[in-house]
């Protein structure tokens, strides 16, 4: 699979082309590097033309801080998946700021973090600010704000620091609005008191920013723990922690220094509450326009509860790899991968699991598994054996590959004879061309969005089992890749595809399927180790 990479320690997959790499913006600078070309033609495996056979590209962590939908290395500004406009704002909606609200552990940088890829998706140039990393950056490395510093009443030293990190990260989104061009800013912080929340909404209201307040409101202990076991220990703050020294430290921390906080009851102010993971949402004042409705919608299918996805390839059939129109099941080789991926899932999750409960996680918290395909006989077939073993499984029409039209079957050769001026529109942008009655990556992204916002939707753990073509735009949506990049990333059938939800970013885990090379043959003796990328 072709991706990039985030943060400063890639561990790389051989690539191919060389890659560049670039900074984000704000503080704790991360590193994002974007490393797919489109000057180069692709077969129906999804691999370059000026690949080697065998390479693969860098993955990539998902990563707020840097706009890798938007912002490529060189500066040419790429459009997103759904829509795109010179200037990254759309919907003639001007400039908005998302506040969120809420205690910590309660999952706001979740929202925020889910509503930046959505809207990047779509099209919108969106930043998130965490106060958290302005904190951070202005104590340094291994020091920790006054105890007062959270409390109304806080001394003197304590409330001037607290507005000279407000500043910096104001600053630095007014930046981005006004001089960036960007449509979106989301400003993560506590903001627990009323008056706060008003006074911020009056400042963003004098540089014409429309502000709406998110609060994530939650008084489920189970659902708290849980929030803090498996995204707050990842927090950069508890980087080296024991894991119950770090959910006690953290809980200890989060009751004694925030004392004072007033849930949104204001009426005046644009806000949207969400209670205990989504289990009911309060809207006031949100109709403003069609952006922020598009919001709301997409918050009314988002939950804090974070769950892993699982991307892997439909086995092969007797009709051949990328026959649209022929329906074939599963050839013997095609099973038999089939089950080597379920027994290589089953026991990857199982030491998952295993390794969850030694760190002290409930096996209650432990999530089942639910198994996504399209409605084509091969997907269904590679997970009958998932089926067999008593997994639900649910067949979704929307997941169907993505259509050749006239083009089915034909080789690269082939098209540049029969087709030379596709094939060089296609060369030119490979994700907005669509071939003679047939679908373009952007129209099988506008066919997928329900399905994202199932994904979104969803509570258990889930198994994509799909097309090449459809796991690309799912991936591309869920670790924010660009329109220069989906076309070409690639699944080979010897892994297991996890994308784990953290802090920040979502994160991406290789599982290997022992005995079976990229094309899913079985290969006896072939094995290879887990990647965490």
């Amino acid at each position: 699979m072709s991706t990039t990479e985030a943060k400063t320690e890639v561990e790389p997959r051989m690539a191919i082309p060389m890659i560049k790499t670039a900074s984000s913006g704000g503080t704790e600078q991360t590193v994002d590097t974007t490393g797919s070309s489109n000057d180069s033609n692709t077969n129906d495996s999804g691999k370059t033309s000026n690949d080697p056979p065998g390479l693969f590209h860098f993955r990539r962590k998902s990563n707020v801080h840097v706009d890798s939908v938007h912002m490529k290395p060189d500066g040419v500004m790429a459009p997103a998946q759904l829509y795109c406009t010179e200037s990254g704002r759309l919907f003639h909606a001007g400039k908005i700021a998302i506040v969120t609200v809420g205690l910590p552990a309660r999952g706001k940088t979740h929202l925020a973090v889910a509503i930046t890829r959505y809207l990047r998706w779509l099209g919108v140039k969106t930043c998130a600010f965490h106060l958290g990393d302005y904190r951070r950056a202005m104590m340094g490395p291994g020091k920790d704000v006054p105890d007062d510093y959270f409390f109304v009443n806080a001394s003197p030293p304590s409330v001037l620091l607290r507005q000279q990190i407000l500043q910096k990260c104001r600053e630095d989104l007014y930046r981005f609005l006004d001089e960036e061009k960007g449509q979106v800013a989301i400003y993560d912080a506590v903001n627990p008191t009323a008056a706060g929340r008003r006074s911020l909404a009056k400042e963003f209201a004098k540089h014409d920013i429309l502000t709406i307040f998110i609060e994530s409101k939650c008084d489920d202990p189970r659902i708290i723990e849980e929030n803090v076991r498996k995204v707050k220990i990842s927090h950069p703050d508890y980087a080296g922690w024991n894991a119950e020294d770090a959910v006690k430290a953290y809980l200890e921390r989060v009751n004694a220094k925030i004392p004072h906080f007033e849930t949104m009851d204001e009426p005046e102010l644009n806000y949207i509450k969400m209670i205990n993971a989504g289990e009911s949402i309060i809207v006031n004042n949100c109709r403003i326009g069609y952006l922020p409705n598009r919001m709301v919608f997409y918050l009314m299918n988002l939950h804090i509860k974070a769950h892993h996805t699982y991307f892997a390839r439909a086995g092969a059939c007797a009709d051949g790899e990328n026959s649209y129109k022929a329906d074939g099941g599963l050839t013997a080789e095609g099973d038999s991968y089939a089950q080597r991926l379920t027994e290589a899932l089953l026991k990857h999750r199982e030491h998952e699991r295993k390794s969850f409960i030694a760190q002290g996680g409930s096996p209650a918290a432990v999530k089942p598994l639910t198994i996504w395909t399209s409605t084509r006989r091969r997907t269904a077939e590679t997970a009958i054996h998932l089926q067999n073993k008593g997994y639900k499984v649910r067949q979704r029409p929307q997941m169907s590959q993505l259509n050749p039209g006239d083009l089915e079957k034909c080789s690269e050769e082939q098209i540049k004879e029969l087709y030379p001026e596709e094939a060089r529109k296609h060369k030119q942008d490979p994700y907005h061309h669509r071939y003679p009655r047939a679908e373009s990556y952007h129209d099988l992204a506008v066919r997928l969005e329900p399905i994202i916002l199932e994904l979104e939707r969803e509570r258990n753990d889930l198994l994509i089992i799909a097309h090449e073509s459809v796991l690309r735009v799912l991936y591309g949506y869920l670790m924010a890749c660009s329109t220069q990049d989906i076309p070409f990333l690639t699944f080979p059938r010897n892994e297991i595809i996890e994308i784990i939800p953290a802090s920040y970013n979502n994160e991406l885990k290789t599982i290997p399927i022992p005995n079976t090379d990229a094309e899913g043959n079985f290969v006896p003796g072939l094995s290879s180790r887990i990647h965490h990328h």
